[in-house]
């Protein structure tokens, strides 16, 4: 396991301040503020510790409010909305500085059977071995003197191999442009079989490439073009168990923007082709 991953782990093990109340810290950054998948997956975690050991997350709707500052811990405090006999609900406020900067409302379930269908059906990619890592195809665009050199070679915690192009690419090349991204990730390690953990982990990583989406379709690009953005809220459903330390493929699109907001949804599939999760999310992006 390498010391990103290791990192991510700690900071998803929030402590525990009094009941229903959480405080979290986030890494050392300088680059950007507080990263949402971040807030979410440390939103969900302390949801999930107020809950019955035979509930597990069905879905999730999050906003975010204000930008998180990483130099200051972050409090979650858990409302707990419902508690029934088959379903639960909790909602979460993730509290800086006396203030709001993101809420959650997740609902949980017990396991049931019922009847079953899939329409989704994985696009035909590329292997992930097969592709090169997201940082290695990166340095073939960035300079060499780029303030982004010294953050790709970052260590990550969770592996990204793109079947479709980048942003960067499509921004140097048009004939690239696109609004499908695919992705596939994995977490380069064994996981304990924690079902809670998966899901955390697969939300912290549906928030890296998802409003890049919407960027390939006009050929923008974060640092490569004059642009601003926010993630404004995220929605996902989590269809059946999984593991992230398998590779999963994240099958992305973007069917609109416009009104300074882009929308973009994903898929998440087991590398055998059932469909694990469905996100969508709706972003702030201004061209200036």
């Amino acid at each position: 396991m390498n010391e990103a991953l290791k990192e991510l782990l700690d900071l998803l093990d929030l402590e525990q301040i009094e009941l229903d109340i959480f405080r979290g810290r986030s890494p050392e950054e300088r680059i950007q503020r507080v990263f949402g998948g971040q807030v979410a997956a440390q939103a969900l975690v302390a949801a999930g510790r107020t809950l019955p050991a035979d509930r597990y997350v069905h879905s999730l709707h999050a906003y975010f409010i204000r930008p998180g500052d990483p130099a200051v811990p972050i409090v979650y405090n858990v409302e707990r909305v419902r508690d029934g006999r088959s379903f639960t609900t909790r909602r979460v406020v993730a509290i800086q500085h006396g203030k709001a900067i993101f809420t959650l409302s997740a609902s949980f379930q017990i396991m049931e059977s019922g009847v079953e269908h899939q329409a989704a059906v994985m696009p035909p990619v590329t292997a992930p071995e097969e592709l090169p890592s997201f940082q290695d195809r990166m340095r073939q665009l960035v300079a060499e003197d780029s303030p982004y050199r010294d953050w790709l070679a970052r260590p990550r915690p969770v592996d990204l191999r793109y079947v479709t192009p980048l942003t960067w690419e499509a921004h140097r090349d048009p004939e690239l442009r696109g609004s499908n991204t695919n992705v596939w990730f994995r977490y380069d390690a064994e996981l304990p079989d924690d079902p809670l953990l998966h899901v955390v982990l697969a939300a912290y990583a549906s928030d890296f490439t998802l409003v890049d989406t919407v960027l390939l379709t006009h050929g923008l690009a974060w640092g490569a073009s004059n642009i601003s953005g926010a993630s404004l809220d995220h929605a996902m459903w989590f269809h059946r168990p999984f593991r992230v330390d398998d590779w999963m493929l994240y099958a992305q699109e973007s069917p609109w923007s416009g009104g300074a907001r882009g929308l973009a949804r994903g898929e998440m599939f087991t590398r055998s082709g059932e469909l694990a999760v469905s996100v969508v999310q709706e972003a702030m992006i201004r061209v200036s």
